[in-house]
């Protein structure tokens, strides 16, 4: 089907990126549009990641990593407000574990000083009194006081809640399969049809080399790297209270051991290249070797409480560093690639420069009068006080129907973001939403009320909903 609506611009990607973009549109008297081929936002790698907001002491001065994460970690605060993410400035440690590594932390000291980001170098004692779990091995680390840990699903979520409150459109399960480029304006062929757009900004991702193809040659590449990990259940706090990296090599920032905001451990990543951009396997010998690098840095992490494992695919350019410009023959073609680490950190400020810098000079930007900033504050009924808990129950009394027993999730809190503006149209959004399924038994006990929820939400069969992509019905058939 042909759209006769044009849209002001069109966003490719329902990710970290497409949605601080999205966000930010969403201030001006714009109609604005984001394509994401998932079934959810945020649902590759803005969701499989580290989720940690860097300080931005690593990234090499003058590049535009540099430049957008120590600007994106100074705006995180606020964003997290906002939108009602959890977020903990925890700040992060690099350590040295031989002596010779305490002359690249001073290296990594003035790197951290040429980028505007504090840090201080801590002595071996320093380090122990911290972080009393890490090797006794270690000679020293750098501290950089402002890094800190957010929950990536919400961040994302929240944004184009934000961004939808607002006025910008969302298709879910919409591919873009060509661009065909017009006199002042882009058609965009999809597998739903076709759309149009005077501007459009691509944001897809580990894909945003093959969707510039469609409107430009490339002299750069984007390469998929895999990263695995794993996940330890939320058994007790303080196994480490920092992130903590290793120092870095060229094949990044290492094996991290942090804590998350949900209580959770997690270890990892490995760096990996790999052909398939959509390659989320894991394999047993580069999970042992993430463990063994993790146990030099904290040589006690309980690898008995694993819940899980998982892995993600990182977007690295060819040019080291973000691609984030217009296209060289159309300039209402914005481009977003190639953003790997330290990109989650540094959406918020990707999504106002891009708006600021390079959509501004192509179309009016006029504010609207009415923008609301923030969403409304959801309820996390596990973090409430006994007397909050009853009143809630009192007011609403599905808040005292727990669904998920691992994380305490209630009836309440599903049906709430049932009915918020982002749509929910699998089991894997519900789990991203509200942590229903995250826990010990990863959605064993819950996942069939969840299924029967979504299906009375949706209006449709049971045997029609999805775990996450098309085909991952979870029932085949109706029993007698």
């Amino acid at each position: 089907m042909m759209y006769a609506h044009m849209e002001d611009i069109i966003i490719i990607g329902g990710g970290a990126i497409g949605a601080f973009i999205a966000r930010n549109l969403s201030r001006y008297q714009l109609n604005v549009l984001v394509l994401e081929k998932e079934n959810d936002v945020g649902d590759a790698t803005s969701m499989a990641n580290s989720a940690i907001v860097h300080s931005g002491y690593d990234p090499v001065p003058g590049t535009k990593k540099a430049r957008f994460n120590v600007e994106g970690n100074a705006l995180f605060p606020s964003v997290c407000e906002e939108l009602d993410v959890e977020f903990e400035q925890c700040g992060s440690m690099t350590l040295a574990t031989e002596e010779k590594q305490l002359q690249t932390l001073k290296e990594l000291e003035q790197r951290g000083k040429d980028n505007g980001v504090v840090t201080r170098l801590l002595s071996r004692a320093e380090v122990l009194r911290l972080e009393p779990n890490v090797s006794p091995d270690v000679k020293g680390a750098l501290l950089c006081p402002t890094a800190g840990i957010v929950n990536p699903f919400t961040l994302v979520a929240h944004a184009f809640e934000n961004a939808l409150d607002n006025g910008v459109k969302l298709s879910l399960g919409e591919e873009v399969l060509a661009i065909e480029k017009r006199d002042g304006s882009f058609v965009l062929k999809t597998n739903k049809g076709q759309r149009e757009a005077k501007i459009v900004i691509n944001a897809a991702g580990v894909k945003s080399e093959e969707v510039t193809k469609m409107v430009e040659p490339v002299d750069w590449t984007v390469n998929p790297r895999k990263g695995e990990y794993y996940v330890l259940d939320h058994y007790a706090p303080g196994l480490v209270n920092h992130v903590l990296f290793p120092l870095p090599s060229e094949k990044g920032k290492g094996v991290l051991v942090t804590h998350t905001t949900s209580g959770n451990y997690l270890v990892g990543p490995s760096s990996e290249w790999v052909e398939d951009k959509d390659d989320h396997s894991t394999d047993s010998e580069t999970l042992s070797n993430v463990k063994a690098q993790a146990s030099l840095m904290v040589p006690n992490i309980p690898f008995r409480e694993q819940i899980r494992v998982f892995a993600g695919v990182r977007a690295t350019p060819s040019t080291h560093d973000f691609i984030i410009e217009p296209a060289k023959t159309a300039p209402n073609f914005i481009l977003c690639a190639g953003i790997e680490s330290p990109g989650l950190v540094s959406s918020p400020a990707i999504g106002r420069y891009v708006v600021e810098e390079l959509v501004r000079p192509l179309i009016p930007l006029v504010p609207k009068a009415n923008y609301q900033p923030c969403v409304k504050k959801y309820v996390r009924f596990s973090a409430l006080t006994e007397e909050q808990k009853e009143a809630l129950v009192e007011q609403n009394p599905h808040f005292g129907e727990v669904i998920c027993n691992c994380e305490k999730v209630t009836l309440g809190e599903i049906e709430d973001v049932l009915s918020r503006s982002l749509p929910c149209l699998t089991i894997k959004a519900v789990k991203k939403r509200t942590r229903a399924g995250f826990g010990k038994c990863q959605g064993g006990f819950c996942q069939p009320k969840v299924l029967l929820l979504l299906a009375k939400k949706l209006g449709v069969s049971p045997l029609e909903v999805l775990y996450d992509r098309a085909g991952s019905n979870i029932l085949r058939k109706e029993s007698k």
